[in-house]
């Protein structure tokens, strides 16, 4: 994959640690043909890591009742119908402001929040503490695991 950034973005992309994501997000965010073939390159892998995780956890000997995965882009990289059921964690525009650490332009290319709520089995407003996120991740795992 390294080999496949660098034709298409120079070898300035990668550093010690790999690819250079802030850099790379510099370019693909500006620009919707690079963005759009980094998409291309990047979500078949990660689908076929998750699902071969999925597979090796169901071939163990003491398989879990329920796995869960964080898809970021799930919706938007067409990845919902790979699961039983969705759960989407959400928040007021202005609480995820708040807890980004970076400028994140994506949000204005990704599915609208009231679509994905619409889509998804299960939906938590995440606008309070850690704790209630707990509680309500704990139900969730009950109900599901019953």
């Amino acid at each position: 994959m390294h080999r496949a950034l660098v034709e298409r973005f120079g070898a300035q992309i990668i550093g010690e640690d790999g690819a250079d994501r802030a850099g790379l997000a510099r370019i693909v965010f500006d620009d919707p043909l690079a963005l759009e073939w980094l998409e291309q390159l990047l979500h078949p892998r990660v689908a076929a890591a998750q699902l071969a995780w999925r597979d090796d956890v169901a071939r163990s000997s003491e398989p879990p009742r329920v796995t869960v995965a964080e898809v970021p882009l799930l919706y938007e990289a067409g990845a919902d119908g790979r699961f039983d059921v969705v759960v989407v964690i959400t928040a007021p525009p202005e609480v995820r402001a708040e807890r980004r650490h970076v400028e994140d332009r994506r949000e204005q290319r990704l599915l609208p929040e009231s679509e994905k709520v619409r889509r998804a089995d299960h939906v938590y407003e995440n606008d309070g503490t850690l704790e209630e996120l707990d509680t309500f991740v704990a139900g969730l795992m009950r109900e599901l695991e019953a």
